[in-house]
């Protein structure tokens, strides 16, 4: 493939392709299916999560912090487990863009996403997503997410691609501006309908 001709499809990965792996709608279920005080745990959530996420905490010690903090009658596995559980493909988009792949080998796909390494780790294996992504720009192995401008530019220099050749797919419109401001042709994905509309359009 020569590179002057190389397109580049980034996507996220939570909220485009599969559900967040571990948001605000999920932390809620899990405080009321463990009686926790969510009120507590998602301040302490907030305050560490991006820790985890760049990769300087392990998943264990994210919940030392933010569950852990006081006296259960649950383990860690219990709670380790309803995370995972949370982690569901959304309908559509996945196994088309699979297909999609397939019948167009001059793209290469590249997800670029903020995911700590236990959940990141679990989603690849769990849903396959080497079927569709030629690699992964995970916050937790390359020390930076999004909306660091650092991430995009690593994203493209793995690439090896100018910002001209690259499309990014995003569900929340402060990345896809990041994205957006240094060049990149950068969409917010709606829903699968859409996002099929705009990448049948630019092949």
């Amino acid at each position: 493939m020569e590179h002057a001709n190389a397109k580049i499809i980034f996507s996220d990965i939570g909220g485009v392709l599969l559900s967040n792996g571990w948001g605000h709608q999920s932390r809620k279920k899990a405080a009321k299916e463990f009686d926790i005080d969510y009120a507590e745990m998602n301040l302490l959530h907030e305050f560490i999560f991006n820790v985890y996420e760049i990769g300087r905490m392990t998943l264990d010690e994210y919940l030392d912090t933010v569950v852990f903090n006081h006296p259960r009658d649950f383990t860690k596995e219990d709670f380790k487990s309803f995370i995972f559980a949370e982690s569901i493909e959304l309908p559509g988009l996945l196994q088309w863009l699979i297909e999609w792949k397939k019948a167009n080998p001059g793209f290469r796909i590249i997800s670029i996403n903020n995911e700590g390494k236990e959940l990141n780790d679990y989603r690849i294996k769990k849903f396959k997503l080497h079927r569709c992504f030629d690699a992964f720009i995970s916050s937790c192995e390359v020390g930076m997410r999004k909306p660091d401008p650092g991430i995009f530019k690593l994203a493209m220099g793995v690439a090896q691609a100018s910002p001209q050749q690259c499309y990014y797919f995003d569900d929340r419109i402060m990345l896809v501006e990041a994205a957006d401001r240094l060049g990149i042709q950068a969409f917010h994905h709606i829903d699968f309908e859409m996002t099929k509309a705009i990448l049948e359009t630019i092949k």
